[in-house]
């Protein structure tokens, strides 16, 4: 649900902006997308990870909706008040993206919370809501609306969706301890994570925004416009990565859990290129009824996207894996071989413009997956010495 949020926000953007409105909205928008995965990983990420004798998991994610709260408030404000005095289209939209900020921040935090309650159709419940308020929200503005306003109705739109999530969690929390500061201590989990998003997607992302402000905000709007169709793809990614840990440490065995996200990571890439391969077979008029204006150049990266894709659910489902096994192992990979998907695709740009961009995120995202399974099958034959040799003691 939150990812078709996602995807009808894009197309309904699309369809109302043009070309060139649509390219900012897609900056600002790749913008929030960053944020919210710095979110995620320092709050979400490591709250559905908490597990044990003696942890209060009604404080933890009581403290988390706090926490979230509060910091996204305040960089919010600052974005707001910063880029409200700043001239031009791309300015005007972050300032509302700023003020919008905590709504919709605070109300996907919820869904993590309920993930680590193991509460999944509660999530569901409030991102159904969330769905059903941004929708028409957006189809009643008119035809020609600007990057500022769209983004100001879909933030808004987050507020039923959030009260929502409040009025379920508040009997769960009830009587809890709140602790924000414990997001802030020596420590926490989330900063490993963080810095493995900031250099491994946000780094792709801030990428694609630095080819908005620097190169061509149409590159932006095109990338923008081809990754919304992948949508469905992203459902099963969030889908694995949000309530994956808490089912996989149900399992115990180390070769269990690699054969669990094997078979997943090898459903989700046929999945992905089945997709692509449909998205290809689209007819022009059709794309044209999705994407408006963007779909002729956005139709042009498809093949590439596909691929990507493919690549990406072979990866995600790896980075799972060592995720449950050994947190901390995903961070020299996600160092190492994000930093390589920035160079590869502004390398692609630079020859192939967008296409060649959207083949060098492709190729990141390969080596990215094959590095990743190489340290899954290393901890996995670790684990097995580790079985055999008590016993041939």
């Amino acid at each position: 649900m939150a990812a078709l949020t996602n995807i009808v926000v894009l197309v309904v953007a699309a369809r109302l902006s043009t070309a060139a409105g649509f390219a900012v909205f897609s900056l600002v928008y790749t913008v929030f997308t960053v944020l919210l995965g710095l979110c995620v990983s320092y709050v979400g990420q490591a709250l559905v990870l908490e597990r044990g004798r003696g942890v209060d998991l009604a404080g933890a994610c009581r403290s988390a909706v706090a926490f979230t709260a509060l910091a996204s408030g305040a960089v919010g404000a600052a974005m707001g008040a910063v880029l409200a005095l700043v001239g031009g289209d791309t300015a005007q939209g972050l300032a509302v993206l700023g003020f919008v900020l905590p709504v919709v921040l605070t109300q996907d935090a919820m869904r993590y919370c309920f993930s680590t309650l193991r509460l999944p159709h509660h999530a569901l419940l409030g991102d159904v809501v969330r769905l059903a308020g941004a929708v028409p929200a957006l189809a009643v503005q008119p035809q020609g609306a600007g990057p500022a306003r769209l983004i100001a109705v879909w933030g808004v739109s987050a507020l039923p969706a959030l009260l929502v999530g409040a009025a379920l969690l508040a009997p769960r929390l009830r009587g809890a301890p709140t602790d924000p500061r414990r997001f802030l201590r020596r420590g926490h989990l989330g900063r490993r994570f963080v810095v493995e998003f900031a250099v491994g997607n946000a780094s792709s992302q801030l990428a694609i925004v630095g080819l908005g402000l620097f190169a061509s905000q149409l590159a932006v709007g095109s990338l923008r416009g081809a990754t919304t169709l992948f949508g469905p793809m992203n459902v099963l990614f969030n889908a694995s990565t949000a309530f994956g840990p808490p089912l996989l440490n149900r399992i115990g065995s180390t070769g269990r859990t690699i054969r669990a996200t094997a078979a997943l990571a090898a459903a989700l890439a046929a999945v992905a290129a089945g997709w692509a391969g449909a998205l290809i077979a689209v007819p022009d008029g059709a794309g044209r009824q999705l994407l408006g204006d963007t779909w002729p150049s956005a139709a042009a990266l498809l093949p590439a996207l596909g691929s990507q894709y493919a690549a990406i659910a072979l990866g995600t489902c790896a980075l799972l894996t060592l995720r449950v096994l050994s947190p901390r192992a995903t961070l020299p990979i996600q160092v190492i071989f994000s930093l390589l998907s920035v160079v590869l695709l502004l390398t692609g740009y630079g020859i192939g413009g967008v296409a060649g961009a959207a083949w060098g995120l492709c190729a990141g995202s390969a080596l990215k997956a094959v590095a990743a399974w190489t340290r899954v099958a290393f901890l996995r034959r670790a684990s097995a010495a580790a079985a055999v040799g008590p016993s041939g003691r």
